[in-house]
């Protein structure tokens, strides 16, 4: 609605600063001055209250408003009485925003040919062949505009990043040492299951009695540390020499951890399992 040019009311709600005054009580107040009748001269534009009840984005719009409202069949559209209402419509916007009414008038001449080319006996088509309806084009513009808009609304009801939610931020401070997730058994247990699959592939079936010992492999194993921040945990057994070395070194591994001369630990939750040494030698 457009806004008229009104004198300032406010001034009403303050009686108790307007002058005294006998037989007339002030309407309104102008830079601060009473005023006790309204000017003669005031100018009120002939579209300070008008009100557009509708808002269409184009003809098509207008068009497909119609039809749906009269509940037409799009794909059998009645012209002459969707012609009426268009013209009817176009004529009141023409009287008040000309340079708005161009693009509709473009679209109340393609009706109007559309009319009278339906008033006309159809043309000769060859036998077989159906005569085209001077519709068509039209059906098929509305329909088409039909489903962008209908595509443009459900992208519309998707949720929007500033509209309808805003992304949380928070900042976490990180601290200098990088702390390790620690290694829970059921992960030792089943590295420790795959390291024995595999060895199972390579073994030979040879009878022998050795001798093994798991303070040897102990030193072995901080022998094998030395000098490496870490060591994968698989890197430290060897498949080719079969079960018994493999049961030997994996002792020898959970005395170490127990005498906390080692550290088992990953980078994360499923993530690769390390071993590194629990001091640093001088």
């Amino acid at each position: 609605m457009g806004a008229s040019a009104v004198p300032d009311t406010s001034a009403l709600a303050h009686l108790g600063d307007m002058p005294t005054v006998v037989d007339q009580v002030a309407v309104a107040r102008l830079y601060g001055e009473p005023l006790f009748s309204l000017p003669q001269d005031l100018y009120i534009p002939p579209d300070a209250l008008e009100v557009f009840l509708e808002a269409f984005e184009g003809p098509l719009d207008l068009l497909l408003y119609l039809i749906r409202r009269q509940n037409f069949n799009i794909l059998d559209i009645p012209m002459a009485g969707l012609t009426r209402q268009y013209m009817r419509y176009v004529d009141e916007i023409r009287q008040r925003n000309l340079e708005l009414a161009a693009e509709y008038l473009l679209m109340a001449a393609m009706l109007i040919e559309i009319k009278s080319r339906m008033l006309l006996p159809p043309k000769h088509v060859a036998q077989g062949e159906e005569a085209q309806d001077p519709r068509a084009e039209l059906v098929r513009r509305l329909l088409q505009y039909e489903q962008i808009k209908l595509a443009a609304a459900r992208l519309n009801a998707v949720p929007q990043f500033g509209r309808d939610f805003l992304v949380a931020q928070v900042y976490t401070e990180q601290a200098l040492q990088p702390r390790y997730a620690d290694v829970s058994v059921s992960e030792l247990q089943q590295a420790w299951a795959a390291i024995l699959q595999r060895a199972k592939l390579v073994q030979h079936h040879k009878i022998t009695r050795e001798e093994l010992s798991v303070r040897e492999h102990m030193s072995q194993i901080l022998k094998r540390l030395q000098g490496h921040r870490f060591v994968e945990f698989e890197a430290l057994f060897n498949p080719e020499k079969g079960t018994p070395v493999l049961v030997v070194t994996f002792i020898a591994l959970l005395e170490l951890a127990k005498e906390t001369l080692i550290d088992i630990t990953q980078a994360e939750a499923f993530a690769p399992i390390y071993v590194r040494l629990a001091f640093t030698p001088s």
